[in-house]
């Protein structure tokens, strides 16, 4: 575990009103990283998740589809339905726009895109799970920091569809940003609405907010 002191701020706290120029700033930044480098992170961030005590634990995981130079938690996954855990990614919900269902997803699983263009697994509706009947989630973001603030996409998915976990009597899902080193920032305000991560796992580093 490293301790926040030995990572140099990236920038100063950013107002609400920027933080449209620092999503598009974080996305080009993490769009310009190789493919070997990004494959090699990708496998970093595998091993350390497979440590993790939530991990360790999980029955039900659920990841996402990398898009738009997101990192890849697709090697977690394979690694989590290979110790014979249920693997899931979102899906889009009709029934409930901007909220988010999760489809049962093993390696080679049948895909198709949605109207953003993601990959979603091609599942009957009885087989999606509602977020709070999963144990461990990977999610995706823009841009994080050490008081396990995320920025994401700003379409609000993730906090609608995980708003739940900031009642006091949720245990789970755990959340478990999964990032590059590089998406690291001095500070996000936290709105309302926020939903904080867990913890954050980079190519380089576990940060930890909670106990897992």
């Amino acid at each position: 575990m490293v301790e926040p002191a030995d990572f140099p701020a990236v920038g100063a706290p950013a107002p609400a009103a920027n933080l449209p120029a620092l999503r598009r700033s974080l996305r080009a930044g993490r769009r310009q990283i190789g493919r070997s480098a990004r494959r090699l992170a990708s496998a970093a961030v595998a091993r350390k998740l497979s440590t993790l005590p939530a991990f360790q634990r999980a029955s039900r995981v659920a990841g996402y589809w990398p898009a738009d130079g997101e990192i890849d938690p697709l090697p977690a996954l394979a690694r989590a339905f290979a110790a014979g855990k249920a693997c899931y990614l979102p899906v889009l919900c009709p029934q409930r726009d901007g909220h988010l269902y999760f489809a049962p997803w093993w390696p080679g699983a049948p895909l198709r895109r949605n109207r953003f263009g993601i990959a979603e697994p091609v599942a009957l509706r009885r087989a999606w799970l509602a977020p709070r009947m999963l144990d461990l989630v990977l999610v995706p973001l823009v841009g994080f920091d050490m008081a396990g603030n995320r920025l994401g996409m700003g379409g609000g998915y993730y906090d609608r569809s995980f708003a739940f976990v900031r009642l006091a009597c949720w245990r789970r899902p755990r959340l478990v940003g999964v990032a590059f080193d590089r998406q690291r920032v001095a500070g996000l305000p936290r709105r309302p609405w926020d939903v904080p991560l867990d913890a954050v796992i980079t190519e380089r580093n576990r940060h930890s907010f909670r106990p897992l």
